[in-house]
């Protein structure tokens, strides 16, 4: 009989995945669940990512001209039926404010009255945003007009899952105004090719670039742009998306300019946007059976000190020693910005190493009277296993602990993207397609293949045909697809595209 390996995560990613994912959450102490149905509390690990992926995003934001702005979160009845195929979109998420003020009643408190018109809790912003715009852009001259936010939206959601899906979840918008149909479309790439470079370099999740079907498309736009990600469960997660917009919003809210042929034209527009489900996302690709595993360049804290002693005469002199290591290592910088050191003397024995492997610290380092007598720490890595520590010199650890958070960096990369081509697969047979999508074990459905690279004849019918027998949608269609060519894995008929099927989040 094989002896069950111990891990710090009950159940494992094999035993239950959905419910190791929610586990993992807990023993890093990352969210919770709030008293509101469907809403999340942040706790501070948690929301220390989210800054991370704040700070990063706005300077690769700037780096292109976009400004940050606010906008309201109540958005009038009367702005989303402006455009009919967006409110369409939305309708059935919208959560509506149609009371104002409290008064007290022998019930207790009780609404006021009804409002003149009923307003609906942000989804998204494009119809307010388009009002400040038609307001802001008269001529050419003002434009282009690029303008992010960052802000909480509700989308009223029935079954909810922390970050992934939740009623209310935080992201960013970005919504830009150009004078031409040409502008607009490279913009929409350009903030794509960003979200790319951002998960990519940042989260360390490889991501698949392409374009959604119109079925897929975001409401009222006329393409939606993507990035995809695989999961270790082998879902795909749509982790951003880039919507070109054409005119369609900008003559719903009458965004106008002069051109410089002194003709009144249409401004095109786009917009863009990630959520909190990147954190999801990033412990979906990363997590192990004993808990979070971060990337350095997003980690709330980069390395904790572990100080270690047996005997009470000790206490002072490894605390000393830790406290100025700390200083040393607070005065590195690590990719913009200043190595978070976190120094834990709780005396509770072996359960604080692992509290911080839950935690998914890159770096665990280990301080007592021998390694103080040697210039020493004993160190371990988030990305290697548990029990596999190394001794180096303090000077050492200090000096090439950038390349040490390097090397974890690289290292969670291309462990993702190994399991990615690994569970990617080109077919051209439907039985085999549908086989490799039909769980082996009826009792664990969340067993499957991965991402197919397979034929699609453009038919609506065919996408909706195998949505509904097997729970898998068109990712993307990738913009490195190659060519077309072959047969549609529905009908067999001539396909038109190269796309990747996967079942979702």
């Amino acid at each position: 009989m094989t002896k069950k390996i111990k891990t710090a995560i009950s159940p494992t990613r094999a035993e239950d995945y959905p419910e190791w994912y929610q586990q993992v959450i807990k023993g890093a102490d990352m969210a919770e669940k709030s008293p509101v149905r469907g809403c999340m509390v942040i706790k501070p690990w948690g929301y220390a990512i989210w800054e991370n992926i704040v700070r990063g995003m706005d300077d690769l934001f700037r780096e292109t001209g976009v400004k940050n702005a606010y906008f309201p979160l109540f958005i009038p009845l009367s702005f989303l039926e402006k455009e009919a195929e967006h409110v369409e979109g939305f309708a059935k998420e919208c959560a509506v404010v149609s009371h104002h003020r409290l008064e007290q009643s022998d019930d207790g408190l009780v609404p006021a009255g009804p409002l003149q018109e009923p307003l609906v809790v942000r989804p998204t912003s494009e119809t307010i945003i388009g009002d400040a715009f038609s307001k802001w852009i008269k001529s050419y001259r003002d434009l282009p007009l690029l303008i992010n936010q960052w802000a909480n939206v509700v989308r009223w959601e029935m079954r909810t899952r922390l970050f992934l899906r939740t009623s209310e979840f935080l992201w960013q918008e970005g919504h830009t105004a150009h004078a031409t149909e040409t502008e607009a479309i490279a913009r929409t790439r350009q903030m794509l090719d960003i979200y790319a470079r951002f998960a990519e370099e940042a989260l360390a999740i490889p991501v698949l670039k392409g374009v959604k079907s119109p079925a897929e498309t975001f409401p009222g736009a006329i393409q939606t742009q993507c990035i995809e990600a695989m999961m270790q469960d082998r879902k795909a997660l749509q982790a951003g998306t880039s919507h070109f917009l054409g005119q369609n919003f900008a003559r719903a809210s009458g965004i106008k300019f002069q051109s410089r042929d002194e003709t009144e034209e249409y401004a095109w527009t786009t917009s863009w946007g990630v959520s909190t489900r990147l954190i999801g996302g990033l412990i979906m690709t990363h997590g192990d059976d004993d808990g979070l595993v971060l990337p350095p360049r997003v980690a709330s804290s980069h390395v904790v000190l572990l100080p270690i002693y047996r005997k009470p005469d000790d206490r002072s002199a490894v605390l000393t020693y830790t406290h100025r290591l700390a200083e040393r290592l607070r005065a590195v910088r690590y990719h913009h910005r200043p190595l978070v050191v976190e120094i834990d003397d709780r005396e509770i024995g072996g359960a604080r190493g692992w509290e911080w492997i839950k935690k998914g610290i890159p770096l665990r380092v280990e301080i007592g009277p021998r390694d103080i007598a040697a210039d020493a720490v004993f160190m371990g890595r988030r990305d290697l296993p548990a029990g596999k520590k190394s001794s180096l010199s303090t000077d050492q650890f200090v000096s090439g602990i950038t390349d040490l958070l390097d090397d974890i960096q690289h290292n969670l990369f291309e462990r993702a993207l190994q399991f990615r081509q690994a569970h990617t697969v080109e077919m051209t047979d439907k039985a085999d397609f549908y086989s490799f999508f039909t769980p082996a074990d009826r009792e664990r459905p969340e067993i499957h293949g991965g991402f197919v690279q397979a034929g699609w004849c453009g038919s609506e019918r065919c996408e909706t045909t195998i949505k509904t027998d097997l729970s898998v949608t068109i990712r993307c269609i990738p913009f490195d697809g190659g060519p077309s060519g072959g047969r549609c894995i529905c009908c067999g008929s001539a396909a038109e595209k190269q796309v990747i099927f996967a079942k979702a989040y």
